[in-house]
């Protein structure tokens, strides 16, 4: 792994503050990097949707299916004793990387599990499932779940379906022109009605931070849940959940340099406690009969079957190579090429970017509208050139119809971004007009 260490200048010649990293040095840690695409050197400009994983990463999954491989939690040999020990050593480094403690960590196969796992749950509660602390939690005709209009799906369809379940009422925050949230009409929205307050911390479509604390603010005097989803958080942020108050948040390995099928759901202590389990059968139980199954005590009542272990161990890893880079100067960085990006795409004629505002905080992510070209055209033309972004609705459909669009063009730097990359791909999108026979 490449060690954060003081710099004046990266490899690539952008200055930097303080202490940084080498990015040739840490794209060196990146296989998939040298790889070609249509003649060109790969830009990889799609981290939104999914990292890349640096060999540390994948080292780390080899290692355990070759040398540790064996069922958690079940066996009494050596073998699944070191790997247990690994699993929860795991737990322990991802929990520690958001500000959690490893009780308040559950395992899950990735953020859209972890927020089903909630609504489902407090679905259960509603049901009568659980003790008096989740009774707490149920939801009647008449209550409110809060979202805002600029969710992943993932963050949304979810609590549609709690509330066709419950009889509870589904309202959202609108955005500005600015993609930045209405705190106004949030306040407004959020009161005694409001069972739960749902909500991004970094749009995946605008790159915008969204305010949490203004948020959690609200929903706690409403005496309502917050659920955090943190996908596009979490690899570019430093975050600590428990500092930022919120009582519940999803994130996904495959977003943050880890591998597919892993991901968390985060709770506090007490929140994870009044919870009543989602998915039942072996390995979240005490005592099972014929009529009756005792529970054990979060996170493991959360954890039926069997786990994503060998994933776990490699997202642990990805945890490892974030901090030992600093998400500090992480965050620094992208946010230059975040700049770099923005200001170059203002600058091409019949470029609209989505969420351009200099009023909130923002990560390396821009989402743009090419005016007289579908975005699946334009993705086409920048893949011929060796560029990867994403093309779609990004799985936010509201948001897009709320701008007028039914698909946008999405490109998202990572820790290996470099500017000569932005200015390739800039340069590509400048020619999509005039390839297209639309330029002015």
């Amino acid at each position: 792994m490449t060690a954060a260490r003081p710099l004046t200048a990266s490899a690539d010649g952008a200055a930097l503050s303080g202490t940084g990293f080498d990015v040739a040095a840490v794209r060196d840690d990146f296989p998939i990097l040298a790889s070609s695409v249509n003649g060109q050197s790969l830009v990889y400009l799609d981290a939104a949707a999914t990292s890349q994983k640096p060999r540390a990463v994948i080292d780390a999954e080899v290692a355990f299916l070759t040398r540790a491989n064996s069922a958690v939690h079940r066996g009494a040999h050596t073998l699944a004793a070191e790997a247990t020990e690994l699993f929860e050593d795991a737990r322990a480094a991802v929990a520690g990387f958001v500000g959690a403690h490893d009780g308040e960590l559950v395992w899950t196969s990735g953020a859209t599990a972890a927020l089903n796992l909630v609504a489902y749950a407090i679905g259960n509660a509603t049901a009568g499932r659980g003790g008096d602390a989740a009774r707490a939690l149920a939801l009647r005709p008449g209550d409110e779940i809060v979202v805002t209009e600029a969710e992943h799906h993932a963050n949304l369809i979810p609590w549609q379906e709690l509330a066709a379940r419950t009889g509870a009422t589904l309202r959202h925050i609108p955005v500005h022109d600015d993609g930045t949230l209405d705190l106004d009409a949030a306040a407004a929205l959020i009161g005694e009605r409001t069972r739960i307050v749902a909500f991004a911390h970094v749009s995946n479509v605008l790159g915008i931070v969204n305010p949490v604390a203004a948020l959690v603010e609200l929903a706690r005097a409403a005496g309502a849940l917050t659920v955090l989803d943190a996908c596009q958080s979490a690899p570019h942020l430093p975050l600590d959940l428990a500092r930022l108050g919120v009582d519940l948040a999803a994130f996904s390995g495959h977003k943050m340099l880890g591998p597919y099928g892993v991901g968390a759901l985060y709770g506090r202590a007490e929140v994870l406690d009044a919870l009543p389990p989602f998915l039942t059968g072996g390995s979240m139980v005490t005592t099972v009969t014929l009529e009756h199954a005792a529970f054990l005590p979060a996170p493991q009542k959360f954890e039926a079957g069997t786990q994503p272990v060998s994933q776990a161990v490699a997202l642990a890893e990805a945890t490892r190579y974030l901090s030992g880079l600093g998400m500090a100067a992480v965050h620094d960085r992208e946010r230059a090429l975040e700049r770099r990006m923005r200001d170059g795409l203002r600058g091409i004629p019949g470029v609209r970017l989505l969420g351009d505002t200099e009023r909130a905080e923002r990560v390396a992510l821009c989402a743009f509208d090419v005016d007289g070209v579908h975005a699946h055209d334009v993705g086409q033309f920048l893949d011929a050139r060796g560029v990867a972004v994403r093309v779609g609705h990004h799985c936010a459909q509201p948001l897009h119809r709320r701008f007028g669009l039914t698909a946008s063009v999405r490109a998202s730097a990572s820790v290996f971004t470099t500017e000569d990359e932005i200015d390739v791909f800039l340069d590509a999108v400048s020619g999509v007009r005039a390839f297209f026979g639309v330029a002015a």
